[in-house]
């Protein structure tokens, strides 16, 4: 393991012989950045050189650098404060991961310089090795407060409960958690032990304090709502900076689900909450101001778009370039056209049906109604990005579904199935990435039933050119990926009920490639196969 340098970079150049009755600290943050190491477009998947040569892509880890240097080194020469942080998963969502495994992740979180970085579920995507592989390339530390991994040959020791960092002659505690429900969202494994997330953060609070630390600052891979529970239910905590839910939080854009910071009543005080979106599109810069005892008095900032304003950084982009050359061919090959575009964001394909779950589900039936399968049901947390209309390359497919999940097919009686459609709008509230997207299937669900049990209603199977109520005691034919089919996203009863499964066909990025390109150019539709009441 190598030796970690836990101390900002700014301690360097800021410090201070007494303490100060006032202490200000710039926090820059990301989360989510999925590996879109190249620029995104306006749909967050791989931009094309011709967009971005005219200026309408996004993001992509050299602007990221760019930025971030501007902003640190501005406020270092100003005698500021200043910390980098990475709230998880920059593992999953593009080629580079695919190929390179969390390699050029860590190459370039160490170039940038970040001082800490949260475990998030899908850096576990490849189980505990990858991560282990991971935090063996990089010198600042990764952690997560509430995973007990005593039981894990890859990662006891590796990753830590919290950090304190030393700045301008501060103390900084930095505490961390990840979702409980990353044992249905990834793949741990049974070694790694996940506890309540507001138990183990108070507890390392507690910790900290007693080591005399008074500036203690949340860093979290759960969830926008999670995050504000957190931040009204761990005394002593002085700001939470998340992901997981790639939430847009903005103090000056009306249309961003909520403000930058958000402010959370904790007893007499107001904690700030902040969240920066996803896949490089926004850096985040928090600024804390707080008193000689730890309290924050003031607390302001911004998330910062970096769009084509932000020239990206020489280097780092000559370094992309190179590590983009193997997989270019792949990436450029045409497979089809779409006559308008796919609709495959978070926001709709996990809250109804989306076009871009259609067209998943639809290939995907398509590829085995041979086999005497007639329901397909995907995760819209499957479907990681849109399709603009045009050409369709194999880059923006596997841009879409990055997982390289296969086809799954197995037998399910009615009754399943509706279970597993149960689950899939359980979490609605909470985008999980759970929702079902179908083929050959129609339901309707309602928000105001028990999650789990009573939300769904008027289930209706293809049978010929018509659709009929499903029998619960009837067994069906069911495609869906391996990831679900061994219980991912809490469909339990894929992996216990289902029978004669086979989990091993063709990639699901292959199936829906070879349905593009027979049925192109493609036209994206809904056709009210999923409603809600």
């Amino acid at each position: 393991m190598p030796m970690r340098l836990f101390t900002s970079a700014l301690a360097i150049a800021a410090c201070s012989s007494a303490a100060q009755a006032e202490f200000t600290l710039h926090v820059l943050h990301i989360n989510d950045l999925h590996s879109r190491i190249e620029p995104i477009n306006r749909f967050d998947s791989t931009c094309s050189a011709e967009d971005d040569a005219a200026g309408e892509c996004f993001g992509g880890v050299a602007r990221v650098a760019a930025k971030i240097n501007e902003l640190r080194d501005q406020l270092v020469a100003d005698g500021q404060n200043v910390i980098v942080l990475d709230a998880g998963d920059q593992f999953q969502g593009s080629l580079m991961y695919t190929t390179y495994k969390g390699a050029v992740e860590a190459e370039f979180m160490e170039a940038i310089g970040f001082d800490a970085m949260a475990v998030g579920n899908h850096e576990f995507d490849d189980g505990p090795a990858a991560l282990r592989a991971f935090t063996d390339l990089v010198n600042f530390p990764v952690i997560s407060g509430n995973l007990d991994l005593s039981g894990s040959a890859e990662l006891n020791g590796e990753i830590d409960n919290h950090v304190v960092l030393e700045v301008g002659g501060e103390k900084i505690g930095i505490i961390s958690a990840l979702a409980t429900n990353t044992v249905e969202t990834s793949s741990p494994g049974p070694d790694v032990v996940f506890q309540d997330e507001i138990e183990s953060l108070t507890a390392d609070v507690a910790t900290l304090e007693s080591e005399g630390v008074n500036k203690i600052i949340a860093l979290t891979h759960v969830g926008l709502g999670k995050d504000m529970e957190i931040a009204g239910a761990v005394p002593g905590l002085d700001a939470v900076v998340g992901g997981h839910s790639h939430t847009y939080l903005s103090a000056s854009d009306p249309e961003a689900a909520g403000k930058y910071p958000t402010m959370v009543d904790n007893g007499n005080v107001q904690v700030p909450v902040v969240q920066a979106y996803a896949y490089s599109k926004y850096l985040g810069h928090l600024e804390l101001t707080f008193s000689d005892d730890g309290v924050v008095t003031a607390s302001g900032g911004d998330t910062i778009l970096l769009d084509a304003s932000v020239t990206p950084d020489e280097g780092i982009a000559a370094r992309v370039a190179e590590l983009a050359g193997p997989i270019e061919e792949l990436k450029a090959q045409i497979v089809s056209e779409a006559a308008e575009p796919i609709e495959g964001s978070r926001e709709v394909c996990r809250a109804g049906e989306c076009p871009m779950g259609n067209l998943v589900a639809d290939a995907m039936l398509d590829r085995v109604k041979e086999q005497g399968v007639s329901i397909a049901i995907q995760n819209g947390g499957g479907i990681r990005a849109s399709i603009d209309a045009g050409e369709i390359t194999m880059g923006e497919v596997l841009t879409v579904l990055p997982f390289q999940n296969t086809l799954a097919t197995f037998q399910l009686k009615g009754a399943d199935v509706i279970a597993a459609l149960e689950n899939g709008v359980s979490e609605v509230e909470d985008g999980a990435g759970r929702f079902p997207q179908v083929s050959g299937l129609k339901y309707t669900w309602d928000a105001s039933g028990a999650p789990g049990e009573g939300r769904i209603s008027d289930v209706m199977v293809a049978e010929g050119d018509s659709f009929v109520p499903i029998d619960p005691e009837k067994v069906y034919g069911v495609v869906t990926n391996n990831y679900m089919r061994g219980g991912g996203d809490g469909y339990s009863v894929f992996s216990t009920n289902g029978m004669e499964a086979y989990d091993f066909g063709p990639g699901l990025e292959l199936v829906v490639a070879d349905y593009l390109a027979d049925k192109g150019p493609y036209a994206p539709y809904t056709d009210g196969r999923i409603t809600q009441k």
